[in-house]
């Protein structure tokens, strides 16, 4: 199996509108949704972010620190995932509760690295 991140991206925030019920009603699938990949060996983690946040940039004796979410663009969470392959993690992709209730959201699918080719480096893992 290979490892992938599906990046959780959304514009605006759709959500804050919703009735207590209907939040409660999007938890509880992604719940679901993430029991399902738990039960098929396929979850290696999952997060929600919280939207507030700085974004640092520059370099030594110029950095900069400022809002993230100067686009309409925003990650709003991830799933680090297990995947035979790129094709495997795009339909578990399509399955997040995500697109039922957002009408903007994105999900970006990236295999994660784990060796450098040039150099034959291992990326250590996490615990």
């Amino acid at each position: 199996m290979k490892e992938f991140m599906l990046l959780i991206r959304n514009e605006g925030d759709d959500k804050a509108g919703f009735s207590p019920e209907k939040h409660e009603q999007f938890v509880r699938e992604c719940m679901v949704y993430i029991e399902n990949l738990i039960k098929n060996g396929n979850l290696k983690s999952a997060q929600p972010l919280v939207r507030e946040g700085k974004m640092i940039s520059g370099s030594p004796g110029a950095w900069k620190e400022g809002p993230y979410n100067e686009t309409k663009e925003i990650l709003v969470g991830y799933y680090h995932i297990l995947a035979k392959d790129l094709d495997e993690a795009i339909a578990i992709a399509k399955g997040n509760p995500e697109f039922v209730y957002n009408k903007n959201a994105k999900i970006e699918v990236r295999p994660v690295k784990m060796m450098e080719e040039s150099t034959s480096y291992v990326y250590p893992k996490g615990k």
